[in-house]
């Protein structure tokens, strides 16, 4: 033990540097037995905080997280509390890392005692329920979208990969309960509307390269903003209410109401059934993935063959980077020139075009759904200088990105 407990604190040097000095976001290691070996939370609030991840069940699930899979993990609880787990490799493969607790909003006192009140069974638990309750105001509050990079950079510092976001999202348990996100207020409820209909519409274009808006708006918004007495029925709500929306969305898209209905209907009840707020976050992350992909499926051309549309899914999850068309022809075992003459002939469009034609389409998406200048939205879909981007954009709209954003920000006002 003398040794783990050496190896945790070493480890916890190296990872409390990718943490905001002041931020509470606090790791914590295990032994594979569940034994806490080393934390970075302060010792006022170290046992309180870490009976939580005990006697609200964490522990027990983080050992059967690394147990399973050595990814990284979100676990929640009915108390809406939210960790991470992950574990490292080599020398430290036997220690279980844990980062958190947070919240994504800031529970009311009340709320916070009646969804901890059923984990109250003895003297220790009860007095551990006051604690926790007295600590409210200082408990660490973190957004989602903030939260879930930290988690990126700790595990991808202690093992070395090169994970991303949507790595992360598409973990069975990855996306932790809807809440209040960053905590927008009301004054803010155009950009959150726009935000919204970016997220829905990925949904009816069947946009598999949905990652990006879906972050954004859940740094804006986490859902319903209604203020009950048991937080997991909150949650609950949030996620009816969403897959509500995008069932709706997808038969915009085209897919039959006979589907969109009877899926909506499974995944509402699936979401009633759950107990645990990790269950409900992955369940509105699959549920969100799905209805995307079958509108995907129901929109592909049917005149493609296998290996062009192969070729334009490559595209849509590649917008974010230079694509070229070696790197294209390469995944379908073509040549550039067989591949160039095949693609003209069945899009009608060259690949550069094509290529173009989907970046303008995306841009168009974050100039109506949030607030990044044109200069940025150019980097972040690989052009080559924003200029370029412009021009690019004009050619295929008929307007400047400017007057595109000004003059959807109009429509959506009236």
């Amino acid at each position: 033990m003398a040794r783990e407990n050496a190896r945790g604190e070493s480890s916890l040097l190296l990872l409390e540097s990718c943490i905001p000095r002041g931020e509470k976001c606090y790791i914590w290691y295990y032994s594979a037995g569940g034994e806490e070996i080393s934390s970075s939370c302060p010792e006022e609030e170290r046992k309180t905080l870490g009976m939580s991840f005990r006697i609200l069940g964490g522990l027990d699930k983080a050992l059967s997280c690394v147990r399973n899979s050595a990814a990284p993990r979100m676990i929640g609880s009915p108390a809406g509390m939210q960790w991470a787990v992950t574990r490292g490799t080599g020398r430290d493969r036997d220690l279980i890392c844990v980062i958190g607790p947070v919240f994504y909003s800031r529970p009311e006192k009340q709320q916070l005692r009646r969804a901890v009140d059923p984990f109250i069974h003895s003297g220790e638990s009860m007095q551990w329920a006051e604690q926790l309750a007295a600590m409210l105001p200082e408990l660490p509050v973190i957004a989602y979208a903030v939260f879930i990079r930290y988690v990126i950079m700790i595990h991808n510092t202690l093992t070395g990969e090169h994970l991303g976001v949507s790595d992360i999202l598409h973990q069975p348990a990855s996306r932790e309960g809807i809440g209040e996100g960053s905590g927008i207020s009301t004054r803010d409820r155009g950009q959150i509307y726009r935000a919204e209909q970016a997220l829905l519409d990925m949904v009816r274009r069947g946009e598999i390269n949905y990652q990006r808006v879906l972050q954004g708006s859940a740094s804006l918004s986490g859902g319903v903003p209604i203020k009950g007495k048991d937080p997991l029925r909150q949650m609950k709500t949030s996620i009816v209410v969403f897959t509500t929306l995008v069932s709706r969305a997808a038969m915009e898209g085209g897919l039959s109401p006979e589907t969109a209905y009877a899926l909506g209907d499974s995944y509402i009840q699936a979401a009633e059934d759950c107990t645990d707020s990790g269950e409900l976050a992955a369940l509105s992350l699959s549920m969100y993935h799905d209805f995307i992909y079958r509108v995907h499926y129901v929109r592909s051309n049917p005149n493609y063959s296998h290996e062009i549309q192969k070729c334009c899914d490559f595209i849509e999850l590649s917008l974010d980077r230079k694509i070229r068309t070696s790197e294209l022809a390469s995944l379908v075992g073509y040549t550039d020139y067989y591949l160039t003459e095949k693609f003209r002939k069945e899009t009608g469009m060259s690949v550069a075009g094509y290529i173009r034609e989907k970046k303008v389409q995306r841009a168009k998406v974050l100039l109506e759904s949030t607030k990044l200048e044109v200069r940025e939205i150019a980097e972040e879909l690989a052009f080559n200088t924003p200029n370029y981007f412009i021009q690019s954009f004009r050619e295929i709209t008929g307007m400047s990105p400017a007057q595109y954003r000004k003059s959807r920000r109009k429509e959506q006002e009236v």
